[in-house]
């Protein structure tokens, strides 16, 4: 009797062990920890619900007119929320773009969670998340629920005051993994383009290696090919919830017909950049919930199947492309400084996919 009690004892203690061990792992995960570095600059973000200060890192000083500037590449950072990261990857891709970077306002804002916000000591008008949520355009916590995505409005709203950036021609706005959530849906919802394209300015998406994409239709991949009605929507109830599809929205989508958003995103300049080598389905940053499982395997897949789809429902008139960049993984710097990277954020000629 005693030794089987003791057994159980024994793995009871070692179950125990692991969970902790387990926990302590997961608490450990980057993304669950404070951000190591804050960017140095401030936006007062004017939302329909409030006021927030976002920071960010701009390359030059955009509060006084910079008739040099012809174009400006946003840069969304990732799950990680290292702007100062994604910030010398931007560097180090202008430096490579050459002559045609010249010209070029870089500027990396940064969504912050609750954590960071106590960690830095930060003011409390600060806009601050989810650790995740901001990918989704959802209300900031405080200090007001401002939408991630009316911070990126108020971005594209300074870029468009032709007394800032008389000579401005182009905006970017690009992002790679989380930040690729944030460029796509943006790119899909977003209300910011349009003040730019009323002063003539050129606007273009850049979506790399996201985890996911937002379905108009709750068709999804099939393992035959193609699309159609998702097998698992009975495990799987909200596979169709924003941010995946158009069910349950948040308030800054609220309103819109579906129908209207497709037919304008159609229309949208936006380059979806694939790493061939980011075919990892156990890859740690990669959306494993169901929903995100309905998509595809891995990121490669998904981006592939996403823009099949969209290439089906728009068999004439959709003014996107799928690139991909060969040899590389879940890698944000070596996406963005790729030959089509290059080609996708400058205009620099060299991506054997254009």
């Amino acid at each position: 009797m005693f030794p089987a009690r003791s057994r159980r004892l024994a793995l009871a203690l070692l179950l125990l062990g692991l969970s902790g061990t387990a926990h302590a792992a997961d608490e450990n995960d980057p993304h669950k920890q404070p951000v190591k570095v804050v960017a140095d600059q401030r936006l007062t973000v004017k939302g329909s619900t409030g006021t927030g200060v976002l920071p960010l890192y701009v390359s030059g000083d955009w509060t006084r007119p910079e008739p040099d500037v012809t174009r400006a590449v946003l840069v969304f950072h990732g799950l990680l929320r290292d702007a100062d990261v994604y910030l010398k990857s931007g560097e180090t891709a202008l430096a490579e773009a050459g002559d045609a970077g010249h010209g070029t306002l870089l500027i990396v804002p940064q969504f912050l969670a609750d954590m960071d916000i106590r960690a830095h000591g930060l003011p409390a008008d600060t806009l601050r998340w989810g650790r995740d949520s901001w990918m989704a355009g959802d209300p900031a916590h405080g200090p007001a629920p401002v939408s991630s995505f009316e911070a990126i409005d108020a971005i594209l709203a300074r870029l468009a005051d032709r007394t800032l950036f008389p000579n401005l021609k182009t905006v970017v706005v690009a992002g790679h993994s989380g930040g690729g959530q944030v460029v796509e849906r943006y790119a899909v919802v977003g209300k910011g383009e349009a003040a730019l394209t009323a002063k003539g300015i050129l606007v273009r998406y850049v979506v790399a290696n996201p985890s996911s994409y937002v379905y108009f239709s709750p068709d999804r991949p099939l393992p035959t090919g193609g699309t159609g009605p998702f097998a698992g929507a009975a495990a799987c109830p909200a596979f169709n919830d924003w941010k995946y599809g158009f069910g349950a929205l948040p308030p800054y989508v609220a309103g819109a017909t579906v129908a209207g958003l497709e037919s304008r995103f159609a229309t949208r300049d936006v380059i979806y950049l694939l790493g061939t080598a980011d075919t990892n389905p156990n890859h740690p940053a990669l959306d494993k919930s169901c929903e995100g499982e309905a998509e595809g395997p891995y990121r490669f897949a998904r981006g592939h199947a996403f823009f099949a789809y969209l290439q089906a429902r728009h068999p004439a008139g959709l003014a996107q492309r799928l690139w991909e960049v060969p040899g590389v993984g879940h890698d944000g710097a070596k996406m963005l400084g790729s030959a089509c990277g290059l080609a996708a954020l400058f205009d620099k000629p060299g991506c054997a996919s254009h």
